[in-house]
């Protein structure tokens, strides 16, 4: 990667001699909207005390140029004391006073200040994206979450723009052509949280008021702002709800009042990820903003991760982990908060366990399973090690242990915990030891052998029952079989589920046990009437597998869409998925399965999972003889559901998407023609711009779309949105010429955008066109290095990611894989997960493919 890396020992030795008492960052944007700029101005005052006077140390920063360099008065000479990622200062006095200024690169990936250039007006607009260690992109930085202290920006744009940043600001001084912002200092933080918003947004503002404890008022201003251009699809009303019902949630639970003053939320362009809890400054990917009907899941994920993110204002702002081997300490805590809240706080979200259950935990479950996983608190030792850390264990899995430490402990004794441990660490860095030490004080309980099997440990255990009855059809004994590396402690709900009257399949008996070692009888089943299906881990209290015995798994391939409760069902539908992926049921039984049953399933979450993961299943673990028929077999199943769905409904939008990406065959590519002209219409549902690009992107991938038609879809849609969905119909195009165009479009230029870029990799790579991109395999090996060392890690994930050859599923890609892992040793350790993880999908794939060959 650019710039060199900063390992987790370097920064234990600068914190062991440094504490920083302020930033004054003055940044000049000015340039931000002529095209040919490529930079900015960046000042950094940092004022700091070192415990050893004469000492050297450094501050991190990723910039073209350095302009000057002054130490207590001392100018030094730049050219010596800046090496392109590093500022080194030596002999430092007691109390020091630091300044750098520095010419810094505007971002197209995300990564620093990044600019965007509204194709449907022209407009630019500026955020910033720092985690993990950024924000040296954008000003001098000790960059380490521990050395936190108070930062006062001063912001100098275009007179016409906005500007915001962690604090309110307190003046704005007007120039000829541009304004000053000056802002307060903000409470102690660390760097990779300060933020900076800037440029034309559409803004709605409110308030939250709470009346305090000691009688006083709490007061916080909010706002919601994006792109002028989506004002239209914008709708704070939803967002701004949300938040206080958020915001009076987390004050009951955690009682400490909010601490940073106001509360701002900007949905930005072309953002990595989801949402980054910038305390103050909130920024979101403006996915959220909905150009086009989507359905209500989609309203509870952005609800979710409002919540997520402001969950944070606690659980990583005010108390902060001291290095990133406890990332979780933030980021599984907000994962289960997420959840938590969306029901705690009486949002219109009632089914949030249920897709928690179904999402989130699938995604534990997959980077589980990888034999690069990791203990949920890692061992971190850069900070590359840290950027790859944002995955599935670190949150999801994180989430779902946490849940299972509230049934262990008590919700009274987790939330008392959360209390005392903002109170007795605010403004501070926290290490595991910390959060153990409160929560066993209010739990009464040892937790460190609760943190030893569950945090860490890796990997993912499986309960089975083992069901016997008598002649009567009595239960002589039902035990739990659990596998796994490590066999863990788990506090389950066992779930006896008959047919009632109307046929559903309903609880009829509920156990709850503790389940430890290999095999664990439950005593409190003998003696029960043996039920039709038995469900381990009801009501997901736990994070594992869960397996059937015979009879059971009988009852679901008849009965899958029967069962009555959604939280139930739903975790019927992920373990058949985990049976799938662990090549224990044939990857076209799992189909048959969806096809059979996904037409019952009430929670549109839970349905547009189950077409998600039916398309995995033909695409990557299916016999390859019978993926032509899997496929015709899914475009049936979805025609068939979609003209039969509620006109108007979610369900509806649901099959026509679906449609949309598995069209293969005459009848449905004619469908899909005639709704985009208008020809072919299905009552209630409306074609409206996501569905038609969505359309159309079924189209490309057939060869059925011109180079006009697609250029004519984007004259009607010239916005952001339209711009990535053009791209990428053009790389899906099923041509030599269109994959070898997407293909140079991200290797041989780094001048694409970052959404652009991800647009290209995810046209190009779609499995049905295996034949065209296999050629690519050879080249990508060659060019990982390369790739690696020479773009930003966010695009460099990107092409590893997304350009391994995935869809090849055969031995020769596999011994290719394994052929460059055996030939580079010494690649960075990043790189070398990266691949590693890819490697196992197709291993997989080739293990479900046999099965399904069975």
């Amino acid at each position: 990667m650019p710039g060199k890396n900063l390992s987790r020992d370097e920064a234990q030795q600068r914190a062991s001699i440094l504490a920083v008492d302020s930033y004054q960052v003055r940044l000049d944007v000015t340039s931000a909207p002529d095209p040919a700029a490529a930079t900015f101005r960046s000042t950094t005052t940092v004022a700091f005390r070192c415990e050893r006077p004469g000492a050297a140390t450094f501050l991190d920063l990723l910039a073209p140029a350095v302009r000057a360099v002054t130490l207590n008065g001392r100018a030094l000479d730049p050219a010596t004391a800046y090496d392109g990622a590093r500022v080194h200062v030596d002999g430092l006095a007691a109390e020091n006073v630091l300044t750098v200024e520095a010419d810094c690169t505007y971002s197209r990936t995300g990564e620093g200040l990044h600019r965007f250039v509204d194709p449907a007006d022209g407009e630019t607009y500026l955020y910033t994206h720092y985690e993990p260690a950024d924000a040296r992109r954008v000003f001098a930085t000790f960059e380490q979450p521990d050395l936190k202290a108070p930062f006062t920006f001063t912001v100098t744009a275009p007179a016409a723009w906005d500007v915001w940043s962690n604090a309110v600001h307190e003046k704005v001084t007007e120039h000829d052509d541009a304004r000053t912002w000056e802002f307060a200092p903000t409470q102690p933080i660390s760097t990779y949280l300060t933020a900076v918003v800037a440029g034309p947004y559409h803004i709605a503002r409110d308030h939250y008021r709470r009346e305090l404890p000691d009688g006083t008022t709490l007061d916080i201003p909010l706002s919601a702002m994006c792109r002028k251009s989506l004002a239209p699809h914008f709708d704070p009303e939803e967002i701004l709800g949300v938040t206080k019902l958020g915001l009076d949630f987390f004050h009951e639970e955690f009682d400490y009042p909010y601490p940073f003053g106001k509360y701002d939320q900007a949905f930005v362009p072309e953002y990595n990820i989801g949402a980054m809890e910038n305390p103050g400054c909130v920024t979101f990917k403006e996915d959220f903003v909905f150009r086009s009907k989507v359905t209500d899941a989609a309203y509870e994920n952005r609800a979710n991760v409002i919540l997520h993110e402001m969950a944070h204002m606690w659980f990583g702002d005010l108390v902060t982990p001291r290095w990133w081997d406890d990332l979780w300490l933030k980021e599984s805590f907000a994962d289960f908060m997420g959840s938590y809240a969306l029901i705690g706080a009486r949002t219109r979200y009632a089914s949030a366990w249920v897709t928690f259950a179904n999402q989130r935990k699938a995604w534990a479950y997959r980077q589980d399973q990888f034999p690069t996983t990791h203990p949920i608190t890692a061992d971190i030792r850069d900070l590359e090690d840290a950027k790859l850390n944002f995955d599935g264990i670190t949150y999801a899995k994180g989430a779902a242990v946490l849940k299972q430490l509230v049934a262990y402990a008590g919700s009274d004794a987790f939330f008392e915990g959360a209390r005392r441990y903002f109170k007795r660490h605010a403004f501070g860095n926290t290490a595991l030891t910390d959060l153990l030490d409160v929560l066993a004080e209010t739990s009464g309980r040892d937790l460190k052998t609760w943190a030893a099997a569950w945090l860490q440990t890796s990997g993912v255990n499986a309960l089975t029952p083992q069901v016997t009855a008598d002649a009567e059809g009595r239960i002589t004994e039902l035990a739990v079989l659990q596998d796994g590396e490590v066999l863990r402690p788990h506090r389950i709900a066992i779930g006896l589920y008959d047919r009632d009257a109307d046929g559903a399949l309903v609880r009829t008996e509920r156990i709850e046990a503790d389940i430890a070692g290999a095999r664990t009888v439950v005593a409190e089943a003998a003696g029960r009437r043996r039920p039709a299906l038995v469900l381990l881990n009801d009501e997901d209290l736990t994070y594992c597998k869960i397996r059937f015995d015979e009879d059971s798994l009988a009852a679901l391939r008849t009965g899958l869409g029967d069962i009555a409760d959604e939280l139930a069902r739903a975790l019927a539908w992920s373990a058949v998925w985990n049976l799938t992926r662990d090549a224990l049921m044939p990857a076209r039984d799992y189909v048959d399965l969806v096809l059979r049953f996904a037409g019952q399933e009430g929670n549109i979450g839970v349905l547009q999972s189950l077409h998600a993961q039916a398309k995995t299943a033909v695409d990557l673990y299916a016999d390859p003889a019978w993926r032509a028929e899997g496929a015709r077999q899914l475009a049936d199943g979805a025609l068939r559901e979609l003209r039969a769905a509620v006109p108007g409904s979610d369900h509806q939008l649901a099959w026509a998407r679906f449609l949309a990406q598995t069209a293969g065959g005459a009848e449905h590519l004619g469908l899909v023609r005639g709704l985009l002209t208008g020809s072919a219409r299905i009552d209630g549902l409306d074609v409206d711009q996501e569905l038609r690009w969505a359309l159309w992107l079924a189209l490309a991938a057939a060869g059925q779309a011109t180079d006009e038609e697609l250029a004519g879809e984007l004259a009607a849609d010239n916005t952001a949105g339209g711009k990535r969905q053009y791209t990428l119909a053009l790389a899906a195009r099923p041509t030599p010429e269109a994959k070898a165009a997407a293909w140079s479009a991200v290797v041989d230029s780094d001048e694409l955008p970052n959404a652009l870029v991800e647009a290209n990799i995810a046209g190009f790579a779609l499995p049905s066109h295996r034949e065209l991109t296999a050629l690519y395999a050879a080249p990508y090996f060659k060019l990982l290095e390369k790739i690696w060392s020479e773009r930003t890690i966010e695009i460099a994930m990107r092409f590893v990611g997304g350009f391994f050859p995935a869809a090849q599923t055969d031995r020769q890609t596999l011994a290719e894989a394994d052929a460059w892992l055996d030939g580079h040793p010494q690649a960075a350790p990043a790189l070398r997960r990266l691949v590693l993880e890819r490697r196992d999908d197709l291993a997989r794939a080739l293990r479900a493919q046999a099965c399904d060959r069975g």
